[in-house]
């Protein structure tokens, strides 16, 4: 293969020095004490995965990747997402062993090959980005099968989806907001209340399924709603929501953006699944 034959390439020649000649003295040797085998040590492991290793300079190797990637020091909670993405990676890529997908070697050289910089500049990419050529085929065979799991994964994304059609009304105090319901449960048009606070769209946040919104306390009140009804003040980070929901639809088509965003979420939720079935020892600092 590429990788193993560039190593052979830069590895000096070995020279074999001629036997000595074996003297009558020589031909009963002396007892000596038998020395212990030496024991195996084994390799630091940054975390475990189902009894498969991550290896510290793997992880260590990574993080360099990432802090020159965003250009400075990395935060304890960068460490951990890092640690984290190559054992989600890990994961996928046993279920794809599972599944029966096998990298073989064609396909790893293929994607050398599209790295587009020949033999010779192979080592010197490998160096700049912190690989050692065994270490850059294994983490290449796992992206690889991760990647295909992946698409799997989201591939089971349905393409339409309970959805709801709202507009809401944000406050920044519980005290306006609470005057705000007042009005709307006397009688005042929702439509023009929310025009007074959002004259730009009127509070109106379009079609949208279960856990598209940013504002996850949203999520479970409003589809709780018949349409035409009004939400109770709903507080959150941003602040306090008043929704109504427009009108509903059981089973419509996602659009593109929506469509990704539960293909996001159908991943997110096969690997916490993944993670609660599996054995994994986090062993970095």
């Amino acid at each position: 293969m590429l990788l193993m034959t560039l190593l052979a390439a830069c590895r000096p020649a070995e020279t074999v020095e001629p036997a000595p000649a074996v003297t009558e003295a020589a031909a009963t040797p002396a007892p000596t004490d038998t020395a212990l085998s030496p024991t195996a040590t084994s390799v630091p492991l940054a975390a475990s995965v189902n009894g498969e290793g991550i290896t510290l300079a793997e992880y260590q190797a990574e993080l360099a990747r990432y802090r020159a990637a965003a250009g400075t020091e990395l935060a304890s909670e960068d460490e951990a997402l890092v640690l984290q993405n190559l054992i989600d990676e890990l994961l996928l890529a046993q279920a794809a062993a599972e599944a029966g997908f096998v990298v073989d070697d064609a396909v790893v050289q293929e994607r050398i090959a599209q790295l587009n910089i020949g033999e010779i500049g192979l080592q010197d990419w490998l160096q700049e980005h912190g690989y050692s050529p065994d270490g850059f085929e294994s983490a290449l065979r796992r992206a690889i099968a991760a990647a295909w799991m992946r698409d799997q994964i989201v591939a089971t994304t349905p393409r339409t989806a309970e959805q709801v059609h709202a507009r809401q009304i944000l406050l920044y105090n519980s005290e306006d907001a609470d005057t705000v319901l007042a009005q709307l449960q006397a009688g005042a048009d929702f439509v023009t209340l929310a025009a007074q606070y959002d004259p730009l769209t009127g509070g109106d946040l379009g079609w949208f399924p279960r856990g598209y919104l940013l504002v996850e306390e949203l999520d479970g009140p409003v589809f709780q709603l018949s349409a035409g009804e009004i939400s109770p003040v709903i507080a959150s980070p941003i602040g306090y929501h008043i929704v109504q929901v427009i009108e509903r639809d059981p089973a419509r088509p996602l659009d593109a953006d929506t469509y990704q965003a539960a293909q996001r979420n159908t991943l997110a939720q096969w690997l916490a699944d993944r993670r609660a079935q599996s054995e994994i020892e986090v062993l970095a600092p």
